[in-house]
């Protein structure tokens, strides 16, 4: 059943605060009485609207946040922990599932100048293509591979 416009006003604002609040430690039944709704009917309402659940669009934006982090030259654990993450070890395996390169090997290429096209791109533009995306890697500077 498809969300309610007051449902997606309240998963808006979830999705707000997860997006402003990334860093803190945040699980989905605070986000959902934050909104006041039950965390079942808010995973289900969630998913329905954006397309994923609200732990995975957060460690998303997480993840997205880490590569920025990791393109200025941050160490991966200090990117790990900056973006709320609590274990290297999972940041790590979350870091590569979604953007198909582990952090380390993300960093060298970013120290390697492979990311230097997204600096060409005006802030706003190069956020969006190089966010990552669960139903595939993050995108691939234009050429050769």
């Amino acid at each position: 059943m498809a969300p309610t416009p007051a449902d997606l006003r309240a998963l808006t604002r979830a999705r707000d605060l997860m997006d402003r609040r990334y860093v803190e430690p945040l699980d989905v039944p605070a986000i959902a009485a934050s909104v006041h709704m039950s965390a079942g009917h808010f995973h289900r309402s969630f998913r329905e609207a954006f397309g994923e659940t609200p732990y995975a669009y957060l460690m998303t934006r997480r993840i997205e946040r880490a590569m920025m982090l990791l393109r200025t030259g941050t160490s991966v654990t200090d990117a790990c922990f900056a973006v709320g993450c609590t274990s290297l070890g999972s940041f790590s395996s979350s870091f590569t599932r979604l953007v198909g390169a582990t952090p380390s090997a993300y960093r060298a290429a970013a120290e390697a100048g492979d990311h230097d096209w997204l600096k060409a791109l005006p802030g706003c533009v190069a956020k969006t293509v190089s966010r990552p995306m669960r139903s595939q890697p993050a995108v691939r500077p234009p050429g050769p591979a």
